[in-house]
């Protein structure tokens, strides 16, 4: 196959640490499997750096972060994609931002030819110039960090079974919350130390609010064919009303223990009944409707059972009527979900046809 040029918005610490698995990876993909990847851009939110399509891939040169922040040109993303579209190979851009601006490029971009693939789970509204045209938008980091979840629903899908009911714990963060917080232990403390490991946003209401589940809710239930905004959603916020509007972080943390009662009370009514709180998502096929809501489940539950930050999806098919089909494991974490990023790339180089020329040389 062609050279597959990759360019990364968002050297964060996924970013960072997909450069890193591309630069491990690059000889044996290359000697073993003939996979040809080359990071030949990267951008931030100020700047970027553009390589010599012919040099040495920039994951190589050892000091690409670096050089992005004292060499780097002003961001010019129509210049970007242009670089990484160059003639020689096929292009991918990889968005590893939370970004609500970048996506909005992603119709552009993959209308140019572009591939896209992101963890970003803000980019629905490219779906359909994805669907139309040759080039590719894969995001199966953005449920599940590096899980399967996406790629199982689309077998699911393409292979004919019927999808009737997702129910998943789909945020590390939350999972970890609860999967700690028990009778007697402060709500406030456990969200405080979840904070404290670098497991919530500086603002952990942007966790509590319960949004960052549904987005993931809403490409759930997209991919299973539904027309679902994310304003149809049920959305229990953990938030207390009168902390909505606090102006910081800090004074959230600060008054969070004026509510410890309210979730205690809740988690007694759990434990009374031999049961947990779990934060779930749904995606009910059959009736077409989705939520997200604080929930009780026995001990004996796949979700009761959870350690650490894992996410849990269960399947609900024709032909997983009686038991769902479950995929589990680590929902956080930034080497996770680079790898997740990566098997799309990987997914797409294996997919890409030689170019015309390349193939006449043959």
């Amino acid at each position: 196959m062609g050279r597959l040029c990759v360019g990364l918005i968002g050297p964060g610490l996924i970013g960072k640490s997909l450069v890193q698995q591309l630069g491990q990876q690059t000889p044996y993909l290359r000697d073993k499997l003939g996979i040809h990847l080359s990071l030949v851009a990267v951008a931030n939110s100020k700047r970027q750096l553009l390589a010599d399509v012919d040099a040495a891939p920039l994951q190589l040169a050892g000091d690409w972060l670096e050089r992005l922040q004292l060499q780097g040109a002003p961001l010019d993303l129509p210049a970007f994609a242009r670089h990484v579209s160059a003639p020689g190979g096929w292009g991918v851009i990889v968005d590893c931002t939370a970004s609500d601006s970048v996506p909005d490029h992603y119709e552009s971009w993959l209308g140019s030819g572009l591939h896209v693939v992101t963890p970003n789970k803000k980019y629905s509204a490219a779906l359909r110039a994805a669907r139309g045209g040759g080039a590719r938008l894969l995001a199966e980091a953005s449920v599940g960090a590096g899980l399967p979840v996406l790629s199982t629903l689309r077998d699911l899908v393409e292979t004919g079974d019927q999808v009737t009911r997702i129910e998943g714990i789909l945020s590390g963060t939350l999972s970890y919350i609860f999967n700690t917080f028990r009778p007697g232990t402060p709500f406030s403390s456990v969200v405080a130390a979840a904070k404290d490991l670098g497991y919530t946003e500086p603002d952990p209401r942007e966790d509590l609010s319960g949004m960052d589940v549904a987005r993931k809710v809403v490409i759930l239930a997209r991919a299973c064919g539904l027309s679902t905004e994310l304003e149809d959603l049920r959305v229990e916020s953990l938030v207390p009303e009168p902390l909505q509007a606090l102006p910081g972080a800090d004074e959230f943390m600060a008054r969070l223990p004026e509510f410890d009662a309210e979730m205690a009370q809740r988690a007694d009514a759990a434990a009374a009944e031999g049961g947990v709180l779990r934060y779930v998502g749904v995606v009910d096929v059959a009736s077409g409707t989705a939520s997200v809501t604080l929930q009780s489940f026995p001990a004996d539950h796949a979700f009761a059972q959870l350690q650490g930050s894992d996410n849990l999806i269960a399947f609900t098919t024709q032909r997983y009527a009686a038991t769902p089909l479950i995929v589990r494991g680590p929902g956080a974490g930034a080497a996770v979900t680079a790898a997740g990023v990566f098997g799309d790339i990987l997914q797409i180089a294996r997919s890409v046809a030689p170019r015309p020329a390349e193939a006449g040389k043959a």
